[in-house]
């Protein structure tokens, strides 16, 4: 039953991971934009995790750590940028 509700779970973050895409190429503002990339990069963290859960492999929690650091730091210099320019 739980190995069910896992997939359903990874489905869940993959189909988010697609809307967000979706909503990156067809926003109408670059805010929006933004918004969508940041989305994306919360559901890739999440399938990283996940496939790192499925597979037994700790290390990918690591990477998935690193992207997610990575990810903040740089929405964070592009909403400054967009506030008041660099």
């Amino acid at each position: 039953m739980a190995e069910i509700i896992f997939n359903i779970a990874g489905i869940i973050a993959l189909l988010a991971l697609a809307m967000a895409f979706f909503r990156m190429i067809i926003g109408p503002t670059s805010v929006d934009r933004i918004v969508a990339l940041d989305n994306m990069t919360i559901a890739s963290v999440s399938l990283i995790v996940f496939f790192a859960v499925y597979l037994g492999r700790i290390i990918y929690v690591d990477v998935a750590l690193v992207y997610a650091l990575i990810s903040f730091i740089g929405i964070i210099a592009i909403a400054r940028y967009f506030e008041r320019g660099l």
